[in-house]
């Protein structure tokens, strides 16, 4: 067992960040209204091939680091119920997996990328992790899920209709159907038509790899998957964080979104854009703050400001 994770969320202000970068005139760049005009951007055929090339470039797999902070700030994962099913969307090599599958050792994990680079890599590092059970807890599968959806074995039409059919019901009648269903793993075995939908679906800084304009109808696919009283754990980068700030105009392609020289993009959220887009998708609200994490380059001692925006979303009962 590894070092147990230190970890940090308020060491500034953001507000104070706001401030001095929003007053700095070599970063006014960032700010300016993004020209429509600009060139059109890559397919999502494009998107999807930029992020498999990418897992290839970094196929050790030290890029990426066991997100152990997770069952911190998400402690909803390990209290869950038994056999509880979580969605992990942009699963990368499984370094969100890993510290879930570590932490609560009867959850299971559907776990879905649009690289097969990287569900090859999650599989390797999942399987060598020696996680009691892997086997039976890990099932990875390919999807781009704000182009195609998520498959119906996660949800079908009929299942999310009774979804949708459940929210008019009594709450006290919900949690009964609820719980039956968590535990019920024979359900699929006898329907043959889904797993009957997830208690659980991670964005794990992943959604800001989606073209904002596909934002609105992903968060939707994640919403009809989800059981009523399911959660949406949200974590992601932060308008002013240090990397885009980092950016260089030319790699503007729309208002607070940036393509990289490698072809894969990011976005940076503020919270009233994050609200907006969860709860204008049916979501309450939970938690939603910025996470501002200071730390320091161990090779040039310059300072490190990163922002990340951190949410729980509640689909209602």
């Amino acid at each position: 067992m590894g070092k147990e994770a230190e970890y940090f969320s308020k060491d500034f202000e953001w507000e104070k960040l706001k401030e001095e970068v929003e007053s700095n005139p070599s970063l006014s760049y960032h700010f300016q209204t993004f020209d429509s005009n600009s060139p059109s951007l890559p397919s999502p055929s494009q998107d999807s091939q930029a992020w498999n090339q990418f897992h290839i470039r970094h196929s050790t797999g030290r890029f990426f680091k066991e997100r152990r902070y997770l069952l911190k700030e998400f402690p909803e994962l390990l209290s869950c119920d038994e056999y509880s099913f979580v969605l992990e969307v942009g699963c990368g090599n499984g370094s969100t997996a890993l510290p879930i599958l570590r932490g609560r050792d009867n959850i299971i994990i559907y776990a879905c990328d649009c690289s097969n680079e990287a569900l090859e890599r999650a599989n390797e590092m999942i399987h060598a992790s020696n996680v009691g059970s892997v086997t039976d807890r890990f099932h990875p599968f390919c999807c781009d899920f704000s182009i195609n959806g998520f498959p119906k074995w996660l949800a079908c039409d009929s299942c999310q209709g009774n979804f949708l059919q459940k929210q008019h019901d009594q709450i006290s009648d919900v949690k009964e159907k609820k719980e039956t269903n968590l535990n019920d793993l024979s359900s699929l075995g006898e329907s043959k038509c889904c797993i009957g939908g997830v208690d659980f679906v991670t964005l794990i800084f992943m959604l800001s790899a989606v073209p904002l304009h596909r934002m609105p109808t992903a968060i939707r696919e994640c919403f009809s998957v989800l059981k009523p009283g399911g959660l949406l754990l949200f974590r992601d980068y932060g308008l002013y964080d240090m990397t885009m700030l980092r950016f260089e105009p030319e790699k503007r392609v729309g208002f607070r979104e940036y393509m990289r020289s490698d072809g894969t993009r990011s976005y940076f959220f503020c919270m009233d854009t994050v609200r907006d887009l969860f709860t204008g998708s049916g979501f309450t609200e939970l938690e939603l703050e910025y996470c501002c994490v200071k730390s320091t380059n161990r090779r040039n001692g310059k300072s490190m400001h990163r922002v990340w925006v951190h949410g729980k979303f509640q689909k209602p009962f």
